[in-house]
C-alpha cells in the first residue's frame, strides 16, 4: 500500500466521528475477544446459539424504539407493552382462543397502544417523554388487572417449537430478528416513507414545508416500535413458557441502551438500523461474558451504564 493511500486511512482513524459511527462494532468485537481469552466456554456454539438467542428479544424492541428516535421521540413504554402484549396473549390463550389468534391479539395490543402514544404525542403537542411515560404505568397496571397478578403457563407446542427450534444452528428467534432487521433496513433507507421519516427527525418544519405530514410520520413510528414490542412479547413468552405480569424495566434501559450504542442520534434523523443491532448484541455478548466470569448480577447493569456513557461521549462527535 502506498503512502497515498496510508495517510487517509490513518486521518480517517483519526478522526474521532469515526469511532463514534462504529463505536458498537469495535467494542463488540473486543468483547469476544477478551471474553474467549477469559472464558473458554464463550465462542462454543452452545453458547453462542444461547447469546444470539437471547438477543433477538432485544433487537425487535431496539428496531421499534431505533424508528421513534428517528424521528427524535422516545418511546418509554415499550417493556410495559411487552408485558402487556404477553398477558393478552396468556388470557386469549387460556380462554380456548387458540394460540394463532392469541399471538395476532398480543401484536395488535401493542400496535394500539404505539398508535395511541403516536396520536396523542402529534396531535395533543405532548412531548413525548410524558406520553409515554404515561403509558409505561398504564401499560404495566393493565397488564396486572387482566392476569390478577398472576403468570399464565402456556402449554402450546407452537410456542415450544418456536422457541427451541430452528434452522440447523440457527433459532426461530434469531431468524425472526433478522427478517425484521432487514425488513426494517429497506423500509427506512430504500423507501419513501423512510426518507419522509428522516426528514421528521431531522427538521420537523423544513419537512412539514416540502408537504410532508410529520404528524403522520410520528404517528407511524410509535405504532410500529408498539407493533414489534408486541412481536416481542410473543417471542418472550415462547421462551419462559409463561405470560408473566411482571414488568421487564431492563428491557426499556436496554433498547434505549443499544440505540445509543448504535450511534443513532437522540435528536432524531441520523442513524442505522445495524448500528442498534449490533448495539443489542453487544449488550448481550457483555452480560453473558460477565456470567460466564462469574461476576455478580450486582455489577452488571454498573457495566452496562459505564459502556453506554462512554459510547454517548463519543456521539459528541458525531457529524
Amino acid at each position: 500500500m502506498t503512502q497515498a493511500h496510508i495517510s487517509p486511512t490513518l486521518g480517517r482513524l483519526r478522526d474521532p466521528s469515526f469511532w463514534a459511527d462504529w463505536t458498537a462494532a469495535v467494542a463488540l468485537v473486543l468483547l469476544i475477544i477478551v471474553f474467549s481469552i477469559a472464558s473458554p466456554v464463550f465462542l462454543t456454539v452452545g453458547n453462542v446459539q444461547a447469546l444470539l438467542l437471547a438477543a433477538a428479544i432485544l433487537v425487535v424492541l431496539t428496531i421499534g424504539q431505533t424508528y421513534v428516535i428517528l424521528t427524535g421521540g422516545i418511546d418509554l413504554s415499550v417493556a410495559s407493552i411487552l408485558t402487556l402484549g404477553s398477558v393478552v396473549l396468556g388470557q386469549a390463550y387460556s380462554r380456548g382462543w387458540g394460540i394463532g389468534v392469541a399471538c395476532l391479539l398480543a401484536i395488535a395490543a401493542g400496535a394500539l397502544l404505539g398508535l395511541i402514544n403516536g396520536f396523542v404525542i402529534a396531535k395533543g403537542k405532548i412531548t413525548d417523554f410524558i406520553v409515554t411515560l404515561g403509558s409505561l404505568s398504564a401499560a404495566a397496571g393493565a397488564a396486572l388487572v387482566l392476569s390478577d397478578g398472576k403468570p399464565v403457563q402456556i402449554a402450546s407446542p407452537f410456542l415450544l417449537r418456536f422457541a427451541t427450534g430452528g434452522l440447523g444452528v440457527i433459532s426461530y428467534f434469531v431468524i425472526l430478528a433478522a427478517i425484521i432487521a432487514i425488513i426494517a433496513h429497506i423500509v427506512l433507507f430504500h423507501n419513501r416513507f423512510g426518507t419522509h421519516l428522516l426528514a421528521t427527525g431531522g427538521d420537523t418544519e423544513a419537512a412539514r414545508a416540502t408537504g410532508i405530514n410529520t404528524d403522520r410520520m410520528k404517528i407511524m413510528a410509535y405504532m410500529i416500535s408498539g407493533c414489534l414490542a408486541g412481536i416481542a412479547s410473543i417471542m418472550l413468552t415462547a421462551r419462559v413458557g409463561a405470560a408473566e405480569p411482571a414488568s421487564n424495566t431492563s428491557f426499556l434501559l436496554n433498547s434505549v441502551a443499544a440505540v445509543v450504542l448504535g450511534g443513532v442520534s437522540l435528536f432524531g434523523g441520523r442513524g442505522t438500523v445495524a448500528g442498534p443491532v449490533i448495539g443489542a448484541l453487544l449488550l448481550t455478548a457483555l452480560v453473558n461474558g460477565l456470567t460466564l466470569l462469574s461476576v455478580s448480577q450486582f455489577y452488571q447493569p454498573l457495566a452496562v451504564g459505564i459502556v453506554v456513557v462512554l459510547a454517548a461521549l463519543l456521539m459528541r462527535y458525531q457529524q
